[in-house]
């Protein structure tokens, strides 16, 4: 099964968004970017326009993040028609993103509902959040940061779709290969004076 890391760019964090953007890239470094031409407008506020409509449109820049002329510029019947078809070179389809709670839905959306996404598609989707988790970090650590040395730090395209699957793949990719860290309370009291003390200690597995 391939794993394929996505990201989306909408709209903003509210039940009527609308896609911006979408990036893809399997774990061979195959590539999937598109644009959407039909997004609600009307929903771009000014944080929206300053950190994401503000990156559209790069042709050079995306182009570095597309192994394989990936970039796509469309509405969404359009985009679902070449991304269905970009999808289709793997047998079968393990997706990862990053607080996919709105990417998922979108993702899904695109499709016609859960039960029209491509058959070779794996249902229930992951995420890196719970994997950093699971590893004992915090979920709320910089991306960028985490992957650092695996990356040009130079570079700032965060919010470029591509540009941030990307990210979730490198962070995939180092937590994969982490032991896990599991921190356990430990509370003591002394029954004749009723004092006590708490510490923890962290077992590695």
């Amino acid at each position: 099964m391939t794993k394929i890391f996505f990201d989306c760019e909408f709209t903003g964090l509210h039940q009527n968004t609308t896609l911006i953007s979408i990036g893809l890239i399997s774990e061979t470094n195959k590539t999937f970017y598109a644009e959407f031409t039909d997004y609600d407008e009307s929903q771009v506020n000014d944080w929206i326009k300053e950190n994401v409509i503000s990156k559209l449109g790069k042709v050079e820049e995306t182009q570095r993040y597309c192994y394989d002329n990936c970039r796509r510029i469309g509405n969404k019947d359009y985009v679902q028609d070449h991304l269905r078809e970009w999808l289709s070179q793997f047998d079968q389809i393990e997706i990862w993103s990053d607080c996919l709670a709105y990417d998922w839905v979108l993702f899904n959306e695109l499709w016609g509902g859960a039960f029209s996404i491509p058959k070779n598609i794996y249902y229930i989707p992951f995420d890196i959040c719970t994997l950093f988790k699971i590893k004992g970090i915090d979920p709320d650590i910089s991306r960028e940061e985490f992957a650092h040395g695996e990356f040009d730090s130079t570079e700032t395209s965060k919010h470029n779709a591509l540009w941030d699957a990307r990210i979730i793949k490198m962070c995939y990719e180092k937590l994969s290969v982490m032991r896990n860290i599991k921190i356990n309370s430990v509370v003591q009291i002394n029954e004749t004076s009723k004092e006590g003390w708490i510490g923890c200690f962290v077992q590695v597995y």
